[in-house]
């Protein structure tokens, strides 16, 4: 009797454009973040979608919304080995407050560290790099399944997040903003109304928490993200930043 080989299942990601991005963009354009997450989330992304937070100092805002829709949308956490214990610590809190049932806690690889960061020092010479080991080879590893993800990114946190549209293409996927055009007023009222807990590390002066060995309190009048990568000429991690010909991280 012949034997018959084992199918695998695969899933098939279908890619998304910048066209697509843009016809999303011009969709829901007016539409409340709300009843954007609400239509998506239970339409035609469901199945197909993660949230990616850093349990943040502002990170409670899109998990509760999220979680108002639906408590069992996947939630991915990267956690770089280099994390705050505050932030740890957090992350459990908030997961339990909101009920979230899909926390997927993605690391570092192992062997890769072991090649190309063995002292764990890399981020004092070469922060790009250690980034790109850190974070931005994990987060493919964990978005994997999807062919979308949700970002709590908000134009007003940076100079280089200005006017950032709340749907893009990243990677062949669809990325979704959901608090893209909110701002720091409209994040406080949404943290009073539903009496959200607050990051232990914000009361500390830290308004924009990463890492810990490249996170530094901000001043008042400084930008909320001049804290992180404080003397270096960098301002993103790697994650939502196209890698540029020759800006590549040095291995």
């Amino acid at each position: 009797m012949a034997s018959v080989a084992h199918r695998l299942d695969i899933i098939d990601v279908a890619p998304f454009s910048p066209a697509d991005a843009a016809a999303m963009e011009a969709r829901f354009a007016g539409v409340g973040t709300g009843d954007l997450l609400g239509e998506l989330l239970t339409g035609e992304l469901r199945g197909r979608v993660a949230a990616v937070s850093s349990f943040g100092a502002e990170s409670a805002v899109l998990l509760h919304l999220i979680a108002q829709v639906d408590r069992d949308i996947p939630v991915i956490f990267l956690n770089t080995q280099k994390i705050f214990g505050e932030t740890l610590a957090y992350r459990d809190q908030l997961s339990e407050k909101l009920g979230l049932t899909d926390l997927r806690v993605f690391r570092p690889d192992p062997r890769l560290l072991a090649a190309k960061d063995a002292t764990g020092l890399r981020w004092n010479y070469d922060p790009d790099g250690c980034c790109d080991l850190r974070k931005v080879e994990p987060l493919r590893r964990a978005l994997a399944p999807f062919d979308s993800w949700i970002s709590g990114r908000k134009g007003f946190q940076a100079g280089t997040r200005i006017a950032m549209p709340r749907f893009e293409e990243d990677e062949g996927r669809l990325k979704i903003n959901p608090l893209a055009d909110w701002d720091k007023t409209k994040l406080e009222a949404y943290f009073s109304e539903y009496e959200l807990p607050r990051h232990p590390l914000e009361a500390q002066g830290y308004p924009s928490i990463g890492c810990a060995p490249c996170t530094s309190k901000v001043q008042p009048g400084e930008d909320p993200r001049a804290g992180r990568w404080r003397g270096w000429d960098k301002v993103e991690c790697g994650i939502h930043v196209p890698e540029k010909p020759g800006e590549e991280p040095v291995f």
